[in-house]
């Protein structure tokens, strides 16, 4: 699959010298996220690695004599150049951690990969996320279920993250993008050797409503190994993951640890107490999962979720649906107070027609910014 005409291309002007020796150690063997953090926080910044000599490379932990010798023959490979021309031919954007579009929470986790490369775009919204994961081999309750989930988040402006794999990914990706929101797949593999294939199309639509990443090089296929390390990225970039349907050995149970480690929330939709496929969910339940229902169980846990500095310094973010109002939706919210607030004084402050403001509130109650009081107040929630 090619997205070149889709996605944002990238030029060699636009790669920062930064990002060039960021990539140049992503391509040392035996460098991965971990080793990675060590040598940077040791020495400052992946051109200062480059430069280090041998002696001093060896007195970052972890670093020995083996791994000195394949950076210091790096330095000079033709391999980043390579890698940058075939990203610039195929719409991949390279992020390194100090990028402006690097996730912010992603950044936080253990292990953070040294390097994302993006088709599509990130954006600050992306800050209120939530990872909707699950079994591969769905059931239609799970398939609906996890479709509805990330349609009525992704209504509320979360953006909805998730794997790209078949079932409940899959189903998560669609129900954010029917929805006309956002969402974020994560690659276990590099993205010229998409997995798997069939979601090709899926994968392009994701694009213009959010970013598909990996931690891969765009030509690395996929192997068994590679998903749970992809795993700690979607949870990485969320606030919280929802497990639909797990079997005992699934691998959404590994996510769910990854959350816990991470220090994320962890949901879990209860199934049919004689289905193998609700073995996974409800073991996470007894565990202290946050049983969910609907989107209102995964909204309350979660409280408050944006800051100003997340989205507009001059703008105050109460619940993460009102990062995707309408300046008129936005104006009759303002007036809306925790106590009753009366039809007529919404009318009255606005100036709008009593329809219009009506049709409004109604958009407001669906988003579960606001709540009836009487038949002539509302309330926010």
């Amino acid at each position: 699959m090619n997205l070149s005409n889709d996605a944002a291309i990238v030029t060699n002007s636009s790669l920062d010298e930064k990002t060039r020796a960021a990539l140049c150690l992503h391509l040392v063997p035996g460098i991965g996220p971990r080793s990675y953090g060590d040598l940077i926080n040791a020495l400052g910044s992946p051109a200062a690695v480059l430069a280090a000599a041998p002696a001093k490379l060896r007195e970052v932990p972890g670093i020995g004599a083996k791994l000195v010798a394949a950076i210091t023959s790096t330095k000079d490979s033709g391999n980043v150049q390579k890698q940058i021309e075939l990203c610039q031919k195929n719409g991949i954007q390279i992020l390194e951690r100090s990028s402006v579009q690097y996730p912010d929470q992603l950044s936080e986790i253990y292990d953070p990969p040294s390097i994302l490369f993006c088709r599509g775009n990130l954006t600050p919204v992306d800050n209120i996320s939530i990872a909707i994961v699950g079994s591969r081999h769905a059931t239609n309750y799970g398939l609906k279920t996890a479709s509805r989930l990330a349609r009525g988040l992704a209504m509320s402006g979360v953006t909805i993250v998730s794997g790209l794999a078949r079932g409940i990914d899959a189903a998560a990706h669609q129900g954010a993008l029917e929805a006309g929101g956002r969402t974020i797949a994560v690659l276990g593999g590099g993205h010229l050797k998409l997995y798997p294939a069939e979601h090709g199309e899926l994968a392009k639509q994701i694009t213009h409503q959010g970013a598909v990443l990996t931690e891969s090089l765009p030509q690395s296929a996929p192997k068994s190994g590679s998903f749970p390390q992809r795993n700690r990225i979607v949870t990485g970039l969320s606030l919280g993951v929802i497990v639909v349907e797990a079997a005992q050995r699934s691998g959404a149970l590994i996510s769910a640890r990854l959350a816990m480690e991470q220090g994320r929330e962890v949901f879990a939709v209860p199934g049919r107490i004689d289905s193998r496929m609700s073995r996974g969910c409800h073991q996470l339940l007894k565990d202290g999962a946050k049983l969910v229902e609907n989107i209102d169980d995964v909204l309350e846990e979660l409280g408050p979720l944006a800051t100003p500095t997340q989205v507009d310094a001059e703008t105050s973010i109460r619940h993460p649906a009102e990062l995707k109002l309408s300046p008129q939706e936005s104006l009759i919210l303002n007036i809306i107070t925790e106590n009753p607030t009366e039809f007529d004084l919404i009318v009255e402050s606005t100036g709008l027609p009593p329809s219009r403001v009506l049709s409004t509130i109604s958009v407001l109650e669906i988003r579960r910014l606001v709540k009836r009081i009487s038949g002539t107040a509302v309330a926010r929630r």
